[in-house]
């Protein structure tokens, strides 16, 4: 399986939540990075730790793929 297929198949729920999470941290991260107001040193730090740990999480997360073979548990219950 390539890249392009694992990014096209489908994501278990667990991951796409994962990556959800990831996204709102980066966007929070760049609303702190961007603001037109002077921020702490130690906020700006801490926004670009954010940036990277979402970004890497998102990325991740959307590489996840469902097995082939498991059907798929999106109501929560377990196998």
């Amino acid at each position: 399986m390539n890249l392009v297929e694992r990014v096209k198949a489908p994501t278990p729920k667990f991951f796409r939540v994962l990556r959800t999470i990831g996204l709102s941290l980066v966007a929070a991260s760049g609303v702190l990075l961007t603001a037109p107001v002077a921020l702490p040193a130690a906020v700006i730090t801490l926004a670009g730790y954010l940036t990277v740990a979402g970004t890497v999480m998102s990325a991740v997360s959307q590489t996840a793929v469902q097995d082939p073979e498991e059907p798929a548990a999106d109501d929560g219950s377990a196998p």
